[in-house]
Protein backbone atom coordinates (compact mmCIF):
# COMPACT_ATOMS: atom_id res chain seq x y z
CA UNK A 1 0.00 0.00 0.00
CA UNK A 2 1.66 3.21 -1.08
CA UNK A 3 1.39 6.83 1.14
CA UNK A 4 -1.52 7.85 -0.38
CA UNK A 5 -3.66 4.62 0.23
CA UNK A 6 -2.27 5.00 3.65
CA UNK A 7 -3.53 8.51 3.97
CA UNK A 8 -6.82 7.40 2.81
CA UNK A 9 -7.81 4.82 4.52
CA UNK A 10 -6.60 6.96 7.92
CA UNK A 11 -8.76 9.77 6.88
CA UNK A 12 -11.72 8.10 6.15
CA UNK A 13 -11.56 6.01 9.50
CA UNK A 14 -10.66 9.14 11.25
CA UNK A 15 -13.72 10.97 9.33
CA UNK A 16 -15.77 7.59 10.30
CA UNK A 17 -15.11 8.11 13.87
CA UNK A 18 -16.28 11.57 13.32
CA UNK A 19 -19.53 10.62 12.47
CA UNK A 20 -20.35 7.74 15.06
CA UNK A 21 -19.92 10.54 17.59
CA UNK A 22 -21.66 12.73 16.45
CA UNK A 23 -24.72 10.25 15.94
CA UNK A 24 -24.37 9.10 19.44
CA UNK A 25 -22.46 6.01 18.19
CA UNK A 26 -19.49 6.50 21.10
CA UNK A 27 -18.13 2.58 20.87
CA UNK A 28 -17.68 3.05 17.08
CA UNK A 29 -16.12 6.36 17.24
CA UNK A 30 -13.77 5.15 19.96
CA UNK A 31 -13.00 2.16 17.68
CA UNK A 32 -12.44 4.10 14.96
CA UNK A 33 -10.12 6.39 16.37
CA UNK A 34 -7.97 3.80 18.33
CA UNK A 35 -7.90 1.67 14.90
CA UNK A 36 -6.67 5.18 13.14
CA UNK A 37 -4.40 5.93 15.78
CA UNK A 38 -2.40 2.50 15.92
CA UNK A 39 -2.64 2.27 12.16
CA UNK A 40 -0.67 5.67 11.92
CA UNK A 41 1.62 4.80 14.49
CA UNK A 42 2.88 1.66 13.04
CA UNK A 43 3.43 3.58 10.05
CA UNK A 44 5.54 6.16 11.55
CA UNK A 45 7.56 3.44 13.74
CA UNK A 46 8.17 1.32 10.50
CA UNK A 47 9.56 4.39 8.55
CA UNK A 48 11.36 5.90 11.13
CA UNK A 49 13.34 2.12 11.56
CA UNK A 50 13.89 1.57 8.02
CA UNK A 51 15.75 5.04 7.91
CA UNK A 52 17.65 4.09 10.65
CA UNK A 53 19.29 1.13 8.99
Amino acid sequence: MNDFKRDIVIGLMFVVGILGFISGEFVVSTIMFATAAIFSNIILNNRLHSNLK
